[in-house]
């Protein structure tokens, strides 16, 4: 059963409701902590980062894990009714290990952003390289979506039923890992369109949505293969436009502190006053 042949019933549909809701108070109170974050590169500190970090995982991500949340409360409803313990706080534990997965994958993204900030190399830097090292991110996350882990990760991802059979784990805890596990996978899957938001802006909020559009399509689509060809092509011409065009590319930031096609303070030229 593939996740987008996971049928809402109406007993299901507050649990759908419910993570759209969550999602969406996500992105809302991350524009907020943004504020005028999402128009600079920078991530700030870690405590900042992370704590961000989990806010975008669950706007961007939620939208796209309810196929496993409502297979998931099936499979504890059928458990049930064969006399079986139940696990009333399962889907919230389950959400939570997937999220955690994902925490634990921004942290890794932060630690290499760091790295690379600290090692200063001239020749990247956006006057120069810059521009080709950021394109070339984006293409080789384009040249990923072809191979064969991918295709793996996502049909993990996509089916959720095989998904919980292979990996059921009982009780609180196991609600818990198996979230972990299935956020492992779709770490897999989504790894390399993560890698290019970094690229692009790891605080640019229509990146994101972007980004998140991508997820969504791929994982829910019932065109999985149509979906992958669309999102590869769309990554393939958006990493040669950063190369080579980078001017012409809206939303991207730049290690100046500002995203082409805006003026910031740093743009605009200082006027002397009349005397």
């Amino acid at each position: 059963m593939s996740a987008a042949s996971v049928p809402v019933r109406s007993g299901r549909l507050p649990t759908v409701l419910v993570l759209l809701a969550v999602a969406a108070l996500c992105w809302v109170v991350v524009v907020q902590l943004m504020g005028g974050a999402h128009e600079r590169d920078d991530p700030g500190a870690l405590g900042f980062f992370v704590g961000i970090w989990v806010l975008m995982m669950a706007a961007m991500m939620l939208p796209s894990v309810w196929p496993t949340v409502l297979v998931y409360q099936r499979l504890q409803a059928a458990r049930r009714e064969r006399g079986e313990h139940g696990v009333p706080m399962g889907p919230c534990l389950l959400v939570v290990g997937y999220l955690a997965a994902w925490t634990a994958a921004g942290l890794v993204g932060f630690a290499i952003l760091q790295v690379g900030r600290s090692m200063q190399v001239d020749a990247l830097s956006w006057d120069r390289g810059g521009p080709l090292l950021t394109g070339g991110v984006i293409v080789a996350a384009a040249v990923y979506q072809l191979t064969p882990l991918k295709d793996v990760c996502l049909r993990h991802c996509r089916g959720p039923f095989s998904f919980l059979l292979e990996h059921w784990r009982p009780g609180s805890l196991g609600a818990a890992r198996m979230g972990v596990r299935h956020g492992v996978w779709c770490i897999g899957c989504c790894w390399a369109l993560m890698a290019s938001l970094f690229a692009l802006g790891i605080m640019s909020i229509p990146w994101m949505v972007v980004i998140a559009t991508f997820i969504g399509a791929e994982k829910l689509l019932p065109w999985r293969r149509t979906a992958t060809g669309a999102v590869t092509v769309a990554l393939l011409v958006l990493g040669i436009a950063v190369a080579l065009v980078p001017e012409r590319v809206p939303w991207l930031m730049t290690p100046s502190g500002g995203m082409h096609g805006t003026t910031t303070p740093e743009m605009v030229p200082e006027m002397e006053m009349p005397t």
